[in-house]
């Protein structure tokens, strides 16, 4: 083993009924380095972490720690290392204050046999570290009433107090903002000059090569390659591991566009967003950009049911129509892919079936009984045509990675006939493979009639697969972009505030 590796996975194996998920993995991190790691959806990743945290228990191979061959390695023990894990899901009791949750699981007692805590020493000291990172962060604050950068804070700090000597993070920058992506960037910087070592998992495959000096490679299970950063280029990175070249980033498909699909006149709703207008036709694909806050989400909420508006019309393929709930929605032809596929989009715990037929039911409606066959059906023919990576219908949908998780949701909308689509954030927390499949599937839905309104944060995904865009502050559309119009500058601009010319 090289002088000052602190974490050594040799020829990690890990099986799964009918699936092989680790297959003689390799991986060595150095202390007080960032060690990027990279692969697609179902490439691996989640698994070595969970290996490294104690959670799953390799069926072959040998973890060693500072040195020392770990016989055997559960949660507790892991943490009790230094090894901590801030997961994309944030572990937040929000109803707990700041300091409750930085010593959530080590709190502090004054009187150990009564088990009552000491909150002013745990206040103290959550004051301390959060400063020692140059947080400005009352402890006394519930979690739940900060922002999502704000919350991801606290679980550095927790890892910090610790005194964490390897940090695992995991898509830390899926939810931030840009100015709080940087001020992560920074943290990390901070952690690296005291000897942590941070394993850096993010599909931002640009953020990984400027924020990590090492990038380790998996596919299907396998570790491909380390490679020192400054020695690989984002397209190899790309090749490595998807195992093909990705020529079109964004294979967009221009479609002649149809007949007015959606038309949403002066929607207004107090504090959020004021006299919103714009239509989609059929066979168009209409982003929405904007920075954090503009309203994108809260405008097809609002159009989709889920939140109440104040007024405005909607009108579907030219007939007025009330949305007062999502039902309502549905019923006028409307799909709404939300951004929290796992929160709102699927049901984990349920199978692909279930999740693929759950919104369609009626139709699979008996005199007394549901044609089950016919759903079991459906629901296989999606996987078929998705081409959803699943040893079949009956896996459950929190075993599937991001972008399959993604294909069940569409699949879902798919089976509802659904005319027109409204995708929050398409390809949020999935890798550059299966951001390919989910463009594919959008020119799909479009070549076959559908309209379809995209919201991404990723401006260059907006600029990509959109015919137009429609950009917002504060609540407010502040540009309609088409044709030579659509420009990184121009986006951003409206984005700000700022007329474009």
């Amino acid at each position: 083993m090289a002088q000052g590796v602190l974490l050594h996975l040799e020829n990690i194996t890990k099986r799964f009924p009918g699936v092989l998920a680790l297959d003689k993995v390799n991986l060595e991190i150095r202390a007080g380095e960032v060690h990027g790691l990279v692969g697609e959806n179902g490439a691996g990743k989640s698994t070595i972490i969970k290996t490294i945290t104690g959670a799953h228990r390799p069926d072959e191979g040998n973890i060693y720690f500072r040195g020392e061959k770990l016989e055997t390695i559960t949660p507790h023990y892991s943490m009790s290392l230094g090894i901590a894990c801030i997961y994309q899901e944030l572990n937040q009791v929000p109803h707990m204050t700041v300091a409750e949750n930085i010593y959530l699981g080590r709190e502090k007692l004054k009187v150990k046999p009564l088990g009552i805590l000491n909150r002013e020493k745990m206040k103290e000291n959550s004051r301390s570290v959060l400063a020692s990172l140059g947080l400005d962060i009352d402890p006394q604050v519930n979690a739940g009433a900060l922002g999502v950068g704000k919350q991801q804070m606290i679980e550095i700090a927790r890892a910090v107090q610790s005194d964490a000597r390897l940090i695992i993070m995991d898509e830390p920058t899926a939810s931030l903002s840009a100015k709080e992506s940087e001020e992560l960037l920074r943290i990390i910087h901070y952690l690296k000059g005291k000897g942590v070592a941070i394993i850096y998992i993010s599909h931002r495959l640009d953020e990984v090569k400027a924020v990590c000096e090492r990038i380790t490679v998996l596919r299907d299970g396998r570790t491909i390659e380390t490679v020192d950063a400054k020695d690989l280029s984002i397209d190899d990175m790309v090749k490595k591991m998807v195992g093909r070249d990705i020529t079109h980033k964004y294979p967009k498909v221009k479609t002649p566009p149809g007949k007015e699909m959606l038309r949403v006149e002066r929607l207004t709703r107090k504090g959020v967003f004021k006299n919103v207008t714009f239509t989609v036709r059929a066979g168009e694909v209409v982003g929405m950009a904007g920075l954090v806050g503009a309203g994108r989400t809260e405008v097809v909420r609002a159009i989709t049911g889920a939140d109440p508006l104040d007024s405005g019309s909607i009108f579907v393929e030219g007939r007025e129509v009330r949305i007062r709930n999502p039902r309502d929605s549905i019923k006028a032809g409307i799909a709404f892919l939300t951004e929290d596929r796992k929160g709102q989009g699927l049901i984990l715990i349920q199978d692909i079936e279930f999740n693929s037929t759950i919104v369609n039911l009626k139709n699979y409606a008996g005199n007394f009984f549901l044609k089950l066959g016919r759903a079991r059906t459906d629901a296989e023919r999606m996987v078929q045509e998705l081409r959803t990576r699943t040893p079949g219908v009956d896996v459950p949908a929190g075993n599937l990675s991001g972008g399959n998780q993604q294909k069940v949701v569409i699949a879902k909308w798919l089976l509802t006939k659904s005319k027109i689509f409204i995708i929050d954030e398409p390809t949020r927390g999935i890798d550059v493979g299966a951001k390919v499949e989910v463009y594919n599937l959008i020119n799909q839905l479009v070549q076959n009639g559908a309209a379809v309104i995209m919201i991404s944060s990723e401006m260059d995904e907006c600029i990509g697969m959109s015919d137009r865009i429609i950009v917002m502050h504060e609540g407010n559309i502040t540009a309609e972009l088409a044709g030579s119009k659509i420009s990184n500058e121009n986006v951003m601009y409206a984005a700000s505030g700022i007329a474009v010319n």
